[in-house]
């Protein structure tokens, strides 16, 4: 029997057992810190540059060059967002009056709308009710939202939510920068253990990546939401800045943008803003397209080597799986797969290279 105990394999097995049982129990305890820590790495990985000048300002005294950047970090998050609940509030009471007077004036639809298939027949039925009892449609409104108590409660839930997570996020956000460089050796180190010196291919494919994202996503989801934001403040459009917002933060979904440019400038057709409609649906459609087919592509192309269509899949793939953490986590996942892809069929014909090109020397 004590041999049995004392035999390798089984001390390999228990050895294994228990680093498995410590893996799946830390999992369990960092499960709910795990996206605030993803969104600190991908913060500080996004100002590194910016943390390295204030480190050299500070003359090397990185406990205080984090304790400042991760201050003008959270403050360039936090301030915004601050403002635009704010803006968002009151911006959304007048909209709601806004909606309610105009269901309560009728519908004038355009011709032109009357003519869709299906979409005509709807406005049509809902002006012929309008016109019948000019308040039906302001009461049918009331009555969804008196309804959807449940699901803004959900909602204030959430939001709460997300407010501890971003606390934890700034938290964890100083403990990167000071000890990024460390963590990142540690890490690079360990993965070099197991996967030998190609480890820094897939670093430099993740590195590349999650720029390509913040660049060529981020960066124009925000020019689509201001340049489109100020076409809808020209146009008369209700609550201007909460629909710029929104734009943005649908731009991060690539394409996903049009459906409340669209929905806007119908909307102004409904209201009879006629020439407000069609210079919104010229405005936008030239930002849109723009940056949707031009710019998006060209930032993502110039920041990371891989195809377009990749880190599209990524992103959507990711908001689904991961939720908005998803955006950086689905390409990333992704590019990494490609790596391995092209490494593997790089060296499957590694050796055939050189007879090729023995072949086709010149005598």
């Amino acid at each position: 029997m004590e041999d049995f105990v004392s035999a390798p394999w089984l001390r390999r097995l228990i050895t294994a057992g228990l680093l498995t049982g410590l893996v799946v129990l830390g999992f369990r305890v960092m499960e709910p810190f795990i996206v605030p820590v993803v969104w600190a790495a991908i913060l500080a990985f996004v100002t590194w540059p910016g943390y390295r000048r204030v480190v050299s300002a500070c003359s090397g005294r990185r406990a205080i060059a984090s304790l400042i950047m991760t201050m003008a970090v959270s403050l360039a998050v936090i301030a915004p967002i601050a403002w635009l609940a704010l803006v968002l509030r009151i911006e959304l009471v007048r909209l709601w009056h806004d909606t309610q007077a105009a269901l309560a004036g009728g519908m004038q639809v355009p011709p032109a709308l009357l003519r869709i298939p299906w979409l005509g027949d709807t406005l049509r039925d809902l002006a012929a009710r309008a016109a019948q009892d000019p308040h039906v449609l302001g009461l049918e409104l009331r009555r969804v939202t008196d309804h959807s108590f449940d699901h803004i409660a959900h909602l204030i839930g959430g939001i709460s939510r997300e407010a501890v997570k971003m606390a934890f996020t700034a938290l964890s956000l100083f403990f990167v920068y000071r000890d990024g460089e460390r963590l990142a050796a540690q890490l690079t180190q360990a993965l070099q253990q197991v996967l030998g010196a190609r480890v820094h291919n897939y670093l430099r494919a993740i590195e590349q990546t999650v720029k390509a994202v913040v660049y060529g996503l981020v960066s124009t989801a925000l020019v689509q939401g201001l340049l489109v934001g100020l076409g809808y403040w020209v146009a008369g459009a209700g609550a201007p800045v909460f629909l710029a917002a929104l734009t943005t933060v649908c731009g991060l979904i690539p394409f996903a943008a049009p459906t409340v440019w669209l929905g806007v400038c119908v909307w102004l057709f409904l209201t009879g803003s006629t020439a407000s409609a069609i210079g919104l649906l010229i405005w936008g459609g030239l930002v849109l397209g723009w940056t949707d087919h031009i710019v998006r592509p060209f930032l993502i192309s110039r920041e990371a080597p891989i195809p377009f269509i990749i880190v599209l899949f990524g992103v959507l793939g990711g908001l689904a799986a991961f939720g908005l953490v998803g955006l950086f986590i689905g390409p990333v996942i992704l590019a990494v797969l490609l790596a391995l892809w092209r490494e593997w069929l790089f060296e499957s014909r590694g050796p055939a290279a050189p007879a090729e090109g023995s072949r086709n020397k010149p005598q």
